[in-house]
């Protein structure tokens, strides 16, 4: 599941940087719409962040969307890469493995909370040099803490390595739509619908209907970030109507669509 027709961008070699006495390296840039950065690992782990704009995040375990109340945690030595449907501004952080211990060692979108918004955004301008008595060094410590209370989110689309199972899920991607059902997508895959069906629960670990949920989710809050009306977007993703849509969007990730991107309170 990879973006097409994309120009190509060296990833920045931050990562690569072993350093315990710079525990969390920032870096802000700005990443084009439809630019994908070259698959890539580096022994820091990563906390991928955008600002502005709603950036994508692809691993072999899956796709992530980032809009700007999330960000992406990406462990030490996890290849990955990330492109952007509209311009974002990027603010990263890596992290040294020597503190990488009591950190996840899954990916996962995580939420960021107006606090943890702030400080990415502080140590992004500090640059890659500071002193140990530093502030740097005493914010990176509260982002520290920070990183191990983080609560993931549920935009997550899981991956595949099963041929016929990858090309339903292109053939979703390219169409999403909640009204196209099992039967549909398995005869575009040359296999019965019982096989795609338990291709999904094995690989995924989700069932045909709530991976097709993810989907729709992703989607959902990337048309969001470009500004598309809610209804509008309710019925080009196939629902009947918007109320149905707004349910369904509410039931997962616990606010309106038209309220998703407005910061929660604290």
């Amino acid at each position: 599941m990879s973006p097409s027709h994309a120009s190509k961008r060296l990833p920045s070699q931050i990562g690569q940087r072993i350093d315990p006495d710079r525990p969390i390296i920032g870096l802000r840039g700005r990443l084009a719409a439809n630019v994908d950065m070259d698959p890539h690992a580096h022994p820091r782990a990563q906390l991928a962040y955008a600002a502005e704009g709603i950036i994508r995040v692809y691993t072999n375990a899956g796709v992530w969307v980032v809009p700007p109340s999330q960000a992406v945690w990406i462990p030490g030595g996890i290849e990955h890469r990330t492109t952007a449907d509209v311009s974002a501004e990027l603010r990263h952080l890596f992290i040294d493995p020597a503190y990488q211990q009591a950190l996840s060692s899954q990916c996962s979108v995580v939420e960021v909370s107006p606090l943890l918004r702030e400080l990415i955004l502080r140590v992004a301008d500090f640059g890659e040099d500071y002193a140990a008595d530093s502030p740097a060094r005493r914010i990176c410590a509260v982002i520290l803490d920070e990183l191990q209370a983080l609560k993931p989110s549920l935009l997550h689309l899981p991956g595949a390595s099963d041929r016929r199972l990858q090309r339903v899920m292109q053939a979703m991607i390219a169409a999403p739509n909640a009204e196209l059902g099992l039967d549909y997508w398995a005869g575009r895959s040359g296999a019965s619908a019982r096989t795609i069906s338990r291709l999904f629960t094995k690989e995924t670990g989700m069932s045909f209907q709530q991976w097709r949920r993810q989907l729709l989710l992703q989607e959902a809050v990337d048309r969001l970030g470009k500004g598309q009306a809610v209804t509008d977007i309710a019925l080009e993703l196939g629902y009947r109507s918007p109320s149905a849509f707004v349910a369904m969007f509410r039931k997962a990730l616990g606010r309106p669509p038209g309220q998703y991107f407005r910061e929660s309170p604290v």
